[in-house]
Order: C-alpha cells, then structure tokens, then sequence
C-alpha cells in the first residue's frame, strides 16, 4: 500500500480507539510508528487533526472533516486488497449487502450451501435496510429490494416477493376470521413508528390505514417479524417466509398485498472475479427458490 494510505489508516485507527495506544493495538503496529504516521500527516495536510486530553486525543475540526475522505480510501484500499486475491479460484472474502429479514431469515441457508461447495470462500453479511453504494466498494454483491438505477452496475431481476397480512391462529381461535380491514385494526396492527412505502401503497389502494391503529410500532423489521411470531398483533410478512410457519394466517389476501421488487446486483468490474460471481449466481438461484416454495434452494 502507498504510504499516503498508511497515515490514513493509522489516523483512522486513531481516530476511532481515541488514543495512540488503542490505534496501534488496533494495527498491530508500535506505537511511535502511529504516532510518526500521525505526525507526517498533519504536516501534509497544514493542521492540528489531534488535541491531547486526560483520557485520550480528540479530534479537531479538521479531523472530523478529512474522516470521509479517509473512509473512502479505506474502502477503495480494500476493494483493491480483494481484488488482487480473487482470480479464478472460489476463495477469499465477499462482501454481501441485503436487507435485515433476508439477510437474518433467507440468506444463511443459501451461504451455507455455497461455502460447502467452497469452504475456502469467506463471506462478509451486512444486513442492512439502507442500500449501500456498490461504485464505492461498500459490497460486492447486494440484494435490493428496489430496481438499481445507478450505472455501472450488473443487475438481475428475481421477481417481485409478495408481503401479506397475517395473524397468529390461536390469536383468532374460536371467531370467525376479520373480513374487513376494521375488524383487521381491531385486532391491533404491528406498524411503524414513520410512515414507510408499505403504508403509503395500501393508501393508495384504498385502506384506510393510520398511524393510530398500530398497536406495536417499531422501525425494525426484524422486531416486527418477533412481534408477529410472539401473537402481539396483525403484522406484514414476506409470504414465502409465512408459508414456513403454520401458526401464521393470512388475512384479507385479496385486499391487501404489496410486492418488493427484488435484485441481486454487484458491480461490473467484478463480473469476471470468480468468488464474487459464484456468491452472486447463487444468491440470485437460492432467492428463485425462495420465491417458488417459501425455502431457499442452495
């Protein structure tokens, strides 16, 4: 690496442990190499980036504004780093992207599956609801739940995975099942606390949802699949991810339905690098699978 890259990473790691001690601990570097790489960029750059405290360095103002620019040649660095490991062999890390349930409830089957087939190969699972920049290298490959528009980008449609409404049984054991979405409210909704797109589409379909009615509300997914699960209330689910559980029953189908428009998609300049090709082959075969029986195929 350059050794314009090597003050940057020393800054970043001290920036981030709050003291020379814990930026070498975290380089496994001594700790006036750090403080000599510290020092050869502040006289590059002109200014102070560390002021000396009682329990550590703080960062000035100059600090906090080059730590963007430190994070992008961190994350070119690595790119760089992969990239020169990944030739035809199925081996080294990949960096994966997709949103919170698919990465906690659909992908580790799938992954699996793969690193039987490859156990030489390493995968890096970022679950994440906030799409993160393929150009810059954030991941390599990257489920998304929306059609990718920027360019520079390899994208393969899976189809559109459908989201219902769904209940515990036991929740409605004994009566009859609601018919209208005013009996659905009555059972109480798990929603969100700020409006999302799901709730905007029903709206526009014509239910007459509100915020008031959400008796549960919490922007994670993952606690609102929980909350379903545990019979808090009436919540959304994925309907190949219901057809698994059969404590789960749909409600109103024919009214209420939303569907996620749902890519794998990795960068071009990956296309030809054999580990980030087979994660993204089988990633968009195993969420087919999904799609067609509720079970990823591996």
């Amino acid at each position: 690496m350059s050794e314009d890259w090597e003050r940057h990473r020393a800054f970043l790691a001290v920036l981030r442990e709050g003291s020379l001690s814990g930026g070498a601990r975290r380089l496994a570097l001594a700790q006036p190499t750090v403080r000599r790489r510290i020092a050869d960029l502040e006289q590059a750059v002109g200014v102070a980036l560390f002021t000396r405290a009682p329990d550590g360095l703080i960062p000035t103002e100059a600090a906090l504004g080059l730590k963007t620019h430190a994070e992008a040649m961190e994350i070119a660095a690595a790119a760089f780093a992969r990239g020169a490991t990944q030739g035809s062999e199925i081996a080294g890390l990949v960096r994966v992207s997709a949103s919170d349930v698919i990465s906690v409830e659909i992908l580790p089957p799938i992954l699996a599956a793969l690193r039987r087939r490859h156990p030489r190969l390493v995968v890096a699972l970022s679950p994440s609801n906030r799409n993160e920049d393929l150009l810059r290298r954030e991941a390599d490959v990257a489920v998304r739940m929306v059609r990718p528009e920027q360019g520079a980008l390899v994208a393969r449609r899976i189809g559109d995975i459908e989201l219902g409404l769904y209940v515990r049984a036991d929740a409605i054991a004994g009566r009859p099942p609601p018919t209208t979405f005013e009996e659905v409210a009555a059972l109480g909704i798990i929603g969100v606390e700020k409006e999302n797109a799901v709730v905007r589409a029903m709206r526009a379909a014509g239910i007459p949802i509100r915020m008031e009615d959400f008796a549960f509300r919490s922007d994670n997914d993952l606690a609102q699949l929980a909350a379903l699960r545990a019979g808090v209330g009436v919540g959304f689910c994925q309907v190949p991810l219901a057809r698994r559980d059969p404590a789960l029953v749909r409600l109103l189908p024919d009214a209420i339905s939303y569907a996620l428009d749902t890519w794998a998609v990795m960068h071009e300049d990956l296309r030809t690098s054999a580990p980030v090709r087979a994660v993204f082959d089988a990633l968009v075969a195993g969420l087919q699978g999904y799609l067609g029986s509720g079970h990823p195929s591996g």
